[in-house]
Parts: C-alpha cells; structure tokens; sequence
C-alpha cells in the first residue's frame, strides 16, 4: 500500500553508524532508523544474540513461562524502579495497554467515562486510540470517528493542567513525552515532569510518560524522566529496546502494576524468545561499553559543533538538544533538506515541517559526530541563502 513517500535509496548492508545501499555507497546515519537502531547497525553483541537464540527457540507464546522475558522484566525494573512489565510488538501496542491501564484504573474508582490527558504536537502511535491521544490533527484526519476519553493541554504548561484539575472530575491520567521528537525536539522546562508528577499525587491520577523514544539511554539517562527525581505510575518503551527487532514494554508501578489479571490484556507474539534475548543484549552492550553517559557526551559534542557553525545563520531559530536527541528549528520549512543530505550520502530527518532532527546512535565516534555537525551546518547554509529574508 502507497502509506510511504519513500526516498529513492534502499540499503543493504550496515556496519556500525553506516549503512550501504545496492551500488555499493555508504551513507552516514545520523538517523539511526528513527531513534531504534542505538547500537548501530550489525553490533556483534546483538548478532550473536539473535544467532544464539534463533537456533535454540523463537517462539513459545505466553501460554508458558519465558525465562529471557523474566530476565528482560526483572533488569528493566532495576534500571526504572517499576514493578513489573507487558511485553508487546511496538510503542504503539505499549501505549494501547498503558491506555487500558488508565480505563481500568478509572473504572475501578467508579468514573464510568475515565478521561486522559494529552497535549498538543504530541506523538503516541498509529492505531486508533493512539492516533486519538496524538496531538497532530495530521496524522487523525480521515479516521474519525476518533476514540474518545482524551482531553488536550498545551505542552510544558503546568497551569493549563492545574485549570483542567479544577474543572474535570473524569480524568485519571496525564500522558506525556518527556521529550517530544515527533513534535520538533521540544524539551520542556526543568521541573515541569515533577509538577506533572505533583499534580498527579494530589488528585489521584496516574502519571504515564512515553519515553518510546527517549528511553534506553538516548538523552544521556536510561530514561528521559530520570534527569528529574521523579518516579512515573507508567512508562512505555519500545525503538532502541530491540535494536531494530520489534519490542514494545509498558511498565507499571505501585497500583497500576496490579490492574491487569489474566485475560485482560495479551499478546501472541509480545515478549517471545527471540526479541527479549536480543533486547537483554541491548542493555548488557549499552551498560558495558558506558553508552548511557557517551550520549550525554556526544549529544554535546554535537549541540556545541552546530551552534558554532550556525551562530551567524539568519534562519536559524534555535538548536535543542537532550542528548543525542538534537532539534534545529529553522524559520522557515526545511523537508528539502532531506534529500539534500541524501546527496550528500548524510541521513537525517526533518519534523515538523521547520526542525532538522538528528538521532544518530550512540556508539557514534568523535570523527562522526563532528562529520554529522560538517555536514548539517554547511547544508543548512547552502539552503539558508535560497530563503527569503
């Protein structure tokens, strides 16, 4: 089906920060298909792993106890301090159960219609409740009648949510991103994920982040909410958890860990063998080779490259970043950039419409990043002097 506007590349082969298309050319990724691939492309670690595994056992179905899913549950609540964890396909499937997590949680208070917090430019998948939760009429248009249950707010704005505390009593949820990277790289405020946090202690409600993208050591923590002191009720995962493997996990806390019993929620293939091996390997490799802490590193390594060689540019609007979750928000849209870069054998994205977003991995080299930074400025440059003034 036409659901892609494809760019006219396919690529082959990977090796580290560098992927090869047909012809034999290699590109820099600076992408890192789309914030998944953080330990790059063909890691040793996650081969074996998936080698390993596929010889020994792919798929059992959760009719039965899976010891790698125990083993991957048991070490994501020691880096989160969650109690326990679903295991399904895709953030997107994370966000439905912490969704039903919220209903069920309403429910059982007695509010017959549990209603959820969301905000606007907010991104939380393609199916129909998630698509309902985003905050980008874009991706809803065509699909009404849209699932109901959401009341939106603006982003990084804690008094909208404390005027909505005082009006609705149906709500039982706050679902945010931590940084929003669909949005445009928008980081909030020091201290609005903890007012979120307070606000949600003194009514009742259940504090979920999807950190689907700032999760698993992206912006220089293991979890984006650990830059604050802070504990969520739910945290949804899934991009660099599998390295490119399919693996969402929504992971609960306190009351909301105990909400779902057998029968209300499942998945056939969520959690099986294959993925939930590769994953542990993900977080063995992250941990060993200290990559939590390299992306702090990098992604400042990057914001300082860039913000030099853009300093005197007069469309630039700002540069963001939140480890190696970089935004360069221009004054005017930039989608052309993308296939510019292509030229130029560089991938990276434009969201948005006016913010170039660089999500390269973390085992990314100095040499990369300052290459990264080289060739982004000196595009943004070019492109800068065909714009109107």
């Amino acid at each position: 089906m036409p659901t892609y506007g494809r760019l006219p590349v396919s690529f082959v082969k990977g090796s580290g920060a560098w992927l090869e298309d047909e012809a034999g050319e290699r590109y820099l990724d600076a992408l890192s298909g789309i914030a998944v691939c953080g330990l790059g492309h063909s890691h040793p670690a996650v081969t074996a792993a998936i080698c390993e595994q596929a010889g020994t056992l792919l798929h059992t179905s959760n009719l039965y106890g899976i010891p790698q899913q125990q083993k991957l549950a048991d070490r994501l609540c020691e880096l989160s301090g969650m109690e326990n964890v679903f295991f399904s396909n895709s953030g997107a499937e994370a966000n439905e159960a912490a969704i039903k997590l919220a209903r069920l949680y309403g429910h059982n208070k007695g509010i017959d219609n549990p209603s959820i917090i969301v905000v606007k430019s907010s991104f939380h998948g393609r199916t129909l409740a998630t698509l309902s939760a985003t905050g980008n009429r874009k991706v809803q248009a065509g699909f009404e009648p849209l699932v109901s249950g959401f009341i939106r707010a603006p982003y990084n704005d804690l008094s909208a949510l404390e005027e909505i505390a005082t009006h609705s009593k149906e709500v039982v949820a706050i679902m945010v991103e931590p940084v929003q990277g669909e949005g445009g790289v928008q980081i909030p405020d020091s201290g609005y994920l903890s007012g979120i946090r307070t606000l949600c202690d003194q009514q009742g409600w259940l504090m979920i982040l999807d950190e689907i993208q700032t999760g698993i050591g992206r912006t220089g923590q293991w979890f984006g909410f650990q830059h604050e002191a802070l504990q969520p009720d739910v945290m949804t995962l899934a991009k660099g958890l599998g390295n490119g493997l399919p693996i969402g996990a929504c992971l609960a806390q306190e009351e909301a860990a105990t909400l779902f019993q057998p029968g209300m929620h499942g998945s056939t293939f969520g959690g099986n063998p294959l993925v939930t091996r590769t994953a542990l390997a993900v977080l063995d490799t992250i941990e060993k080779e200290g990559l939590v802490k390299r992306a702090a590193e990098l992604g400042e390594r990057i914001q300082q490259g860039l913000s030099t060689a853009l300093k005197e540019n007069p469309q630039l609007c700002e540069i963001r970043n939140h480890g190696l979750m970089v935004g360069i928000e221009l004054k005017h849209p930039c989608a052309s950039l993308v296939a510019d870069a292509l030229k130029q054998k560089l991938l990276i994205n434009v969201t948005a419409e006016r913010v170039v977003r660089l999500l390269p991995p973390l085992i990314l080299s100095n040499d990369e990043a300052d290459q990264i930074v080289s060739q982004v400025s000196q595009l943004i440059e070019r492109w800068s002097e065909e714009q109107p003034s």
